[in-house]
């Protein structure tokens, strides 16, 4: 974990990781959500529907936003306070996925930065883009 201050951040400073999406995490977010949709939960609907097989969830995908900022931008100290996400590509069970984040905006008044954030898949397509704010305490 990254424990990064306020005043060690800079505009453009960037940080990534990477994860593979597994049918665990899956299974785990229907079972926290709620959310069954078959979409999501059933191999041979979400063919039916012209997929190669179960959609990720999109808010399951977005949850890396909320590593990249409490792990790595900028760590410890993050005190996450608003996401603004946007979904371009279905996410599927294996896919390797690149989350990277990088601060676009200091404010000195209030201790926020705000990151521009992408993941992108093993393919190299873009697959959500965020606006992250957060305060960071210390």
């Amino acid at each position: 974990m990254n424990t990064f201050t306020y005043d060690q951040l800079t505009v453009g400073q960037t940080e990534s990781f990477q994860t593979v999406v597994t049918a665990e995490m899956l299974d785990k977010f229907t079972e926290i959500s709620g959310d069954i949709n078959p979409l999501h939960c059933n191999e041979e609907f979400a063919r039916q529907q012209g997929y190669p097989g179960r959609v990720v969830y999109g808010m399951l995908t977005a949850s890396f936003y909320s590593k990249l900022a409490g792990v790595y931008l900028p760590g410890k100290y993050c005190l996450l306070q608003e996401i603004t996400t946007k979904f371009r590509s279905p996410v599927f069970i294996g896919d390797i996925l690149t989350i990277t984040g990088t601060i676009s905006e200091k404010n000195d008044t209030c201790k926020r930065i705000s990151i521009k954030a992408e993941i992108v898949n093993e393919k190299g397509k873009k697959v959500s883009k965020a606006i992250i704010q957060i305060g960071v305490d210390k």
